[in-house]
């Protein structure tokens, strides 16, 4: 699995003061994006002894959704782990298909069971890289 979609309609709730989701609504997508992205590709043993936190968001903002309007998110892994670490990167789509945000974010993976980084096993990050 090389890549992963997910559509989220913006809520009443989402929205802020200037009529558009709030920044920190797309924080929460992106982090709702590559958690669904680990559910999908990771084995039930990769979820039950992995975790991942970020480390590191960079947001680009090219255009405003509102209430009711729908967007697709578009996440992938473009490189080999370095270490605890995988960039990911995530872009939200409105229904044009022109972009509205895109992001490149850093996760570190923690072993559930110690609380520590972990440096990224090879079984975990082929759920990621393999072509499909």
């Amino acid at each position: 699995m090389n890549s992963f979609t997910l559509t989220i309609t913006a809520a009443p709730s989402d929205i802020d003061e200037l009529g558009h989701v709030n920044n920190a609504v797309w924080v929460k997508w992106i982090q709702d994006v590559a958690t669904a992205h680990w559910m999908a590709a990771a084995t039930a043993e990769q979820i039950a002894r992995w975790i991942w936190v970020v480390v590191r968001h960079e947001i680009d903002y090219m255009g405003n959704v509102g209430a009711g309007e729908t967007v697709t998110a578009r996440t992938w892994i473009s490189a080999a782990p370095r270490g605890a670490r995988f960039t990911r990167n995530v872009e939200f789509s409105g229904a044009d298909g022109r972009a509205r945000v895109r992001s490149v974010t850093q996760w570190a993976l923690i072993d559930r069971e110690s609380g520590r980084l972990a440096r990224v096993p090879r079984d975990v990050a082929d759920r990621f890289l393999a072509a499909g």
